[in-house]
C-alpha cells in the first residue's frame, strides 16, 4: 500500500498527535514548544484511510540546524529530524518507513547532504541509514573535586564566570552567538536556529513547580563570552547538612574556559554532588580528575546519529587526517541514489566521491559511513562482521582517513 506523506495543515492536530505518542503532561506551553521547535513548513503527517479522524496516523518534523565537521571550516547545514511519532493504533503498518523515505527524499531535493537526530529508541534508526556518530558520557563528581591542568592554569586564571537565568532577555542570543563562534573547532557540535535557543529557555510556571529555573554559567574574558554551560540545582538536606545536586548540561568553550566552568560547578553553595549530563568521550575533564574512577558514576550513551543523505555531496564537506583510495559498494535501501559503487578518496585532507564501475574493495551499509563521519573510530566494525572487505587493508585505510585525533563532541538533544 502506498502511503502518502504530506505537509501538515493543522497545527493543533499535529500537536495533539505528538501529545498522544509521547504521553507527557499536557501544558499550556505545548503550542509554544511547537511554534519554536518546528517551522510551519517543516511539519509532515500521514493519515491512513482507516486511521483516527481527530489525530494523524504519523508525524515528523525537521529543525534547520548546522553541524560542525572535521576540518575547522564553515558549519554545514543539516536537517535535524525530530518529533517523529506513530499513532499507537497505526504501528506495524509501514508508517514510519514511509515517513523516513519521505524525509530523505525531501532533504535530498532541498540540497542538504546530511540528516541528524537523537534517537529515543536506539534500535530504530540504524536500519534507515543513520550511524551512531558521537557518544556522550554522564558522570557524577563530589563537591570540591580537584582539576589538575598545569599547562592551562595561566589561561584559566584570566577567565571569570557569570551566573544568569536562561530565560532572561538576551541570554539565548548570547548562548547561540558563543556556540556559533566556537563550533568550528569542535566537530560534532550542532547549532540550532535562534528559535531553538528560545525554546531551550522556555519554562512556563506549570513546568517548573518546585524546580529552579534553568541557569547559564558564562565564561568571560575581557568582557566577552568565551564559553558557557547550563545548570539547575536541586535542594537536599542530609542529617542537617546541605547535600543538593546540580545537574550540568553540555559544556561549550575551549579547554581553559571549560576548566574555569568545571571548577565553578563543583563548588556551588549548598550542593554535595555535581551531575555532568553530557560530556564527550574524549573530554579533557576525565584527564583533569585522574581518570574515570575519580567519578562517582560514569555512564555512556549515544549522542548524535548521522545520515549521509547525499554521499557524493557529503564526502568533500569535511577534511581527512589520512589518505585513502578505495572502492566501496554502498547498500542504501531508503536513499537509492546513494546505492552502488563509489570511489572514495582522501588526499592532502580533501575528499572526493564519484561513481565507478571498478570492482569493490569494501561492501557496507550507508550507516557505517554516517557513524564515522564526525571522526569517531569505526575500525572495529570490520571485526564485528558489519563490513565486508574484498581487498586486504582497504577498510583500515578508510577508517583511518575518517578518524580524527579526538572523538567528536556530543550535541545538545533536539
Amino acid at each position: 500500500m502506498d502511503i502518502d506523506v504530506r505537509p501538515s495543515e493543522d497545527a493543533a492536530k499535529f500537536l495533539a498527535t505528538d501529545q498522544l505518542v509521547w504521553f507527557n503532561e499536557v501544558t499550556n506551553a505545548d503550542a509554544d514548544h511547537l511554534r519554536l521547535g518546528l517551522p510551519e513548513d517543516q511539519r509532515f503527517v500521514v493519515d491512513l484511510p482507516d486511521g483516527p479522524d481527530d489525530l494523524h496516523s504519523g508525524i515528523y518534523g525537521v529543525r534547520p540546524m548546522e553541524l560542525s565537521l572535521p576540518g575547522g571550516g564553515a558549519l554545514a547545514p543539516i536537517a535535524g529530524l525530530t518529533w517523529v511519532g506513530v499513532h499507537p493504533d497505526m504501528r506495524r503498518r509501514g508508517v514510519l518507513a514511509a515517513m523516513m523515505t519521505d524525509h530523505l527524499a525531501r532533504t535530498h531535493d532541498a540540497g542538504l547532504a546530511i540528516s541528524a537526530l537523537h534517537a529515543s529508541e536506539h534500535k530504530i534508526y540504524g536500519r534507515y541509514g543513520y550511524g551512531m556518530a558521537a557518544l556522550q558520557l554522564q558522570a557524577t563528581l563530589g563537591r570540591g573535586t580537584t582539576f589538575t591542568a598545569p599547562h592551562l592554569e595561566d589561561e584559566a586564571a584570566s577567565i571569570t564566570t557569570q551566573l544568569v537565568t536562561m530565560s532572561h532577555d538576551g541570554v539565548p542570543e548570547r548562548m547561540r552567538a558563543c556556540q556559533s563562534s566556537l563550533a568550528a573547532a569542535f566537530p560534532g557540535t550542532i547549532v540550532g536556529s535562534p528559535d531553538y535557543f528560545s525554546l531551550m529557555a522556555l519554562e512556563p510556571a506549570e513546568a517548573l513547580r518546585d524546580k529552579e529555573p534553568r541557569r547559564v554559567l558564562f565564561a568571560r574574558r575581557d568582557g566577552e563570552d568565551v564559553g558557557f554551560v547550563g545548570l539547575r540545582r536541586e535542594h537536599k538536606w542530609d542529617h542537617a547538612r546541605p547535600s543538593g545536586t546540580v545537574s550540568v548540561g553540555t559544556f561549550c568553550g575551549a579547554p581553559a574556559a571549560r576548566l574555569a566552568l568545571a571548577r565553578r560547578v563543583v563548588d556551588l553553595d549548598l550542593m554535595g554532588t555535581t551531575k555532568l549530563e553530557n560530556i564527550g568521550a574524549d573530554d579533557p575533564l576525565l584527564g583533569w580528575i585522574g581518570g574515570p574512577r575519580a567519578t562517582g558514576d560514569l555512564q555512556t550513551w549515544d549522542s548524535t546519529w548521522v545520515r549521509l543523505v547525499d554521499l557524493e555531496a557529503a564526502w568533500p564537506l569535511r577534511s581527512y587526517d589520512d589518505d585513502c583510495d578505495v572502492v566501496v559498494e554502498v547498500n542504501d535501501r531508503y536513499a537509492p541514489w546513494n546505492a552502488g559503487r563509489w570511489r572514495l578518496t582522501a588526499a592532502g585532507g580533501e575528499g572526493k566521491a564519484h561513481r565507478t564501475d571498478e570492482g569493490p574493495h569494501i561492501t557496507l551499509d550507508v550507516n557505517i559511513l554516517g557513524a564515522g563521519f564526525l571522526g569517531r573510530g569505526i575500525g572495529a566494525l570490520l571485526r564485528a562482521g558489519l563490513v565486508r572487505e574484498h581487498r586486504d587493508g582497504a577498510y583500515v585505510a578508510l577508517a583511518r582517513a575518517m578518524r580524527t585525533l579526538v572523538e567528536p563532541e556530543p550535541s545538545i538533544g533536539f
